[in-house]
């Protein structure tokens, strides 16, 4: 019951403020321009959320489409190569102009001189999991050491 005189004080206080006799004219043509508004703004995103799937809408159909990343094509040597050198030259540890990278076929070879002897070790595991990288030939060495010529005489 005290909802029914709740909306019906409501409706009273709408018919009095629109038919006022002094401004209910404006009022009411105010209400009219921003109701046909709204509708236009709705109606405009809903034409573009149709024609376009709206921002959500297109994330959410790029989501469903690429679930699983597809497997890509293995990079050219330069390429893969270029790919190596930004992973491993991200950290200011690894000494840039000390280091060389070349790629033969998927195959890495690293050669120069690491600072440490624990870094030939964690820069070829970083290498070993860069996408694309077939194996890897380390033939780098710690400082005052001679330069290995194959990779079995860098692990010794």
């Amino acid at each position: 019951m005290r909802r029914i005189v709740v909306f019906a004080a409501a409706i009273g206080a709408a018919l009095t403020y629109f038919f006022d006799p002094d401004r209910g004219r404006r009022r009411r043509a105010m209400a009219r321009d921003r109701s046909a508004g709204l509708a236009r703004q709705g109606t405009r995103r809903l034409a573009r959320v149709g024609r376009w799937g709206g921002a959500e809408a297109y994330g959410v159909t790029r989501k469903i489409r690429h679930r699983k990343e597809e497997p890509k094509p293995q990079p050219d040597d330069v390429t893969l190569a270029r790919k190596v050198e930004t992973e491993i030259f991200r950290s200011p540890d690894v000494p840039k102009g000390k280091i060389n990278v070349n790629a033969v076929d998927g195959v890495v070879e690293l050669r120069g001189e690491a600072d440490r002897p624990e870094m030939i070790q964690e820069l070829e595991d970083q290498v070993r999991n860069i996408p694309g990288v077939r194996d890897v030939r380390n033939m780098l060495h710690p400082p005052e050491t001679a330069a290995p010529t194959t990779p079995e005489q860098s692990s010794s």
